[in-house]
């Protein structure tokens, strides 16, 4: 992206066009890089100089500072001085102050020469440090670019399109790669809807322009979206552009521009620190939930809404397949953060709110500040309110609610009694096989077995160890008999056999009769 005093457009016809380069720039982009190369070890103001030369030769100066704005950032500047600057121009000063205001050249001269003699160095050292800090002076120490002249030429249209962009009120984009694009919006934390003509979507993403308060920021990362976009293969999209309070419409297509073929800085994972910290700090529970970013679209009427997240109920097993009830589809939740707003983006949002499918689970996060969480209330969504943050307790509060609902509908839809095949069975796997938490068979019998711990035997397996095991067997002993027969829970089957362990020291145990 470049700054907004280098953008350069047509309005011919009342249209908004980019003017982008050519074949026919390539000799001065080759020219810009190398004044660039050829200025390593030379001061900025010598850099500058050059540049200022070359933009005078050139038909369109603005392209030239385009060429060079991109490329300053490939370079690096650094001070270079025999001694650091601060502590000479302090040393110079207090000189001169002693001395009265130097008027000649003469004067200054011998203020120089006894800031030398007082910082035990020559006149030459002086004079070299004494401004080296100013941007100025600083040297051009390294320039790797990652651009050869066509790539930069293709950078620089992007960069040019990215900067006409940041006065849109609302782009809207049709992507040879949909899920891409939708991915990379959420991604970004950028407001947006999806609009359904039928088999056709089109995303319409909120400018910046159109924000209540226009923010740097998010016209920065809106401006991000349209490297992705330029990423597909085949896209067009066209943005309403206000031009100092003239409305415009700009056309873009991959004809016009592309991603140059080099490293693209990296997109945050999260552009919504609400949304960063919501996830961090709910990851770092140990919950039957997993939480899911961008998450399958939602139908809403007769368009389409990717919430920020959906939570997935996987009782006890992470790797669960099964849903709560037994069907084939895990439990969700979705979960959406209203971030960046305007009045019409909270009509908007309610209006999906209002026509998301009755079955679909979803709940709200609404910064207090939108007054509009009884609204969204009244939608039947659970709401949770936030302010700068959101309280992870509160969401997690009402996914205990949903699971409560699921294991009570989880136990009515078990059997009254069940017969484990195996001999040992722990609750916890039992409860994995019918994609059921333990509590949910907490009503359930099992006349076959009975509960030891946490663990369902049967009495004749039992009664078997119980024969193998007596008074002096070694708790290693027992543990290896006990494993053997798949119970793994060695303190509740030998209290349940009558037997308590009795240590001796760092020896080991021996089992002992239970008075």
């Amino acid at each position: 992206m470049l700054t907004k005093d280098l953008l350069r457009v047509s309005r011919a016809g009342g249209g908004y066009h980019p003017q982008f380069v050519g074949r026919e720039s390539r000799p001065l982009a080759a020219r810009v890089l190398g004044v660039y190369q050829g200025h390593v070890g030379e001061p900025r103001h010598r850099l500058d100089d050059a540049l200022s030369s070359l933009e005078r030769e050139a038909d369109d100066f603005k392209l030239v500072r385009g060429f060079a704005a991109l490329l300053d950032r490939e370079a690096t500047f650094e001070v270079s001085a025999p001694l650091p600057p601060v502590r000479v121009r302090r040393a110079t000063f207090e000189e001169a102050e002693a001395a009265g205001v130097p008027t000649t050249e003469a004067a200054r001269t011998a203020v120089v020469e006894r800031v030398a003699d007082r910082l035990g160095t020559d006149s030459a050292a002086v004079e070299r440090s004494l401004y080296a800090d100013r941007e100025v002076n600083e040297v051009l120490t390294e320039f790797d670019a990652r651009w050869s002249p066509d790539s930069l030429l293709t950078q620089y249209d992007l960069s040019l399109a990215q900067t006409a962009l940041f006065d849109a009120t609302e782009v809207r984009v049709r992507s040879s790669d949909p899920k891409r694009l939708v991915s990379a919006v959420k991604r970004l934390g950028l407001m947006y809807e999806i609009r359904r003509d039928g088999e056709t979507r089109e995303l319409v993403v909120t400018g910046p322009d159109a924000l209540f308060r226009r923010t740097r920021r998010y016209g920065t990362v809106f401006a991000r979206l349209l490297r992705t976009v330029a990423g597909t293969a085949e896209w067009r999209l066209t943005a309403t552009i206000d031009d100092r309070g003239t409305e415009r419409e700009l056309t873009l297509s991959d004809a016009d521009v592309s991603v140059p073929d080099v490293e693209p800085v990296t997109e945050p994972t999260y552009d919504s620190g609400v949304e960063a910290d919501f996830a961090a700090r709910f990851e770092g529970l140990d919950l039957d939930w997993d939480l899911v970013r961008e998450p399958e679209p939602l139908a809403a009427g007769a368009r389409a809404m990717i919430p920020d997240f959906a939570f997935v109920y996987r009782p006890g097993d992470d790797d669960a397949d099964i849903g709560a009830s037994g069907d084939e589809s895990p439990f969700r939740v979705f979960f959406e953060i209203m971030g960046f707003w305007t009045p019409e983006y909270v009509e908007k949002k309610l209006d999906q709110f209002a026509t998301v499918d009755d079955d679909v689970e979803l709940v709200v996060a609404v910064d207090e500040s939108l007054a509009v969480a009884e609204d969204v209330a009244e939608l039947d969504h659970r709401v949770v309110t936030y302010s700068g943050s959101v309280r992870v307790k509160d969401v997690v509060d009402v996914l205990r609610a949903y699971e409560a609902e699921l294991v009570a509908a989880a136990a009515a839809a078990l059997p009254a009694e069940l017969s484990p095949d195996a001999d040992a069975v722990s609750l916890s796997a039992l409860a994995d096989s019918y994609g059921v938490s333990e509590d949910a068979l907490d009503a359930v019998s099992f006349p076959d077995h009975e509960l030891v711990g946490r663990t369902l035997v049967r009495p004749a397996v039992l009664d078997a160890i119980g024969d193998e095991l007596d008074a002096g067997t070694s708790l290693s002993d027992a543990e290896e008999l006990l494993t053997a027969r798949g119970l793994t829970d060695a303190s509740a089957v030998l209290s349940r056999l009558g037997y308590r362990v009795e240590w001796e020291g760092l020896g080991g145990g021996t089992l002992r009769r239970k008075e």
